[in-house]
């Protein structure tokens, strides 16, 4: 399931940073967090960043395992919705969403090894 939301202010004249956090995983058995920087002049919502991933599942038997990850995405509104396009990097592989923006939305990430893998997203 995914669910995305998105609170952001009108857009300052200097570079924003967003916070990012949400899981992933059949079992959502992976939760992540991060912060991504505007990465593009003026106007754009391109952001990108550092993700920690953390293994959150029951085979966590001697804690949670962390690795590092990285995420990209732009905002972009179409008529009266706002979309997001995203390239999620864990583990040395990246998986691609798309899709609307909003509060309670499903919908599943597509990795090069793996379809549907289903997602939370969260950007604040």
């Amino acid at each position: 399931m995914t669910v995305l939301g998105l609170g952001c202010a009108a857009a300052p004249a200097f570079s924003r940073s967003l916070q990012v956090a949400g899981s992933a995983g059949y079992l959502s058995e992976w939760e992540f967090t991060g912060a991504a920087t505007e990465t593009s002049s003026a106007g754009s919502s391109e952001y990108g960043g550092p993700l920690t991933w953390k293994h959150v599942g029951l085979c966590s038997v001697n804690g949670p395992q962390e690795k590092p990850g990285a995420i990209r995405f732009r905002l972009s509104r179409l008529g009266s919705s706002s979309h997001i396009d995203a390239t999620i990097s864990f583990d040395g592989a990246q998986c691609i969403y798309r899709g609307a923006l909003s509060d309670g939305f499903s919908g599943q990430m597509d990795c090069a090894n793996a379809k549907g893998v289903p997602l939370s997203l969260s950007i604040k």
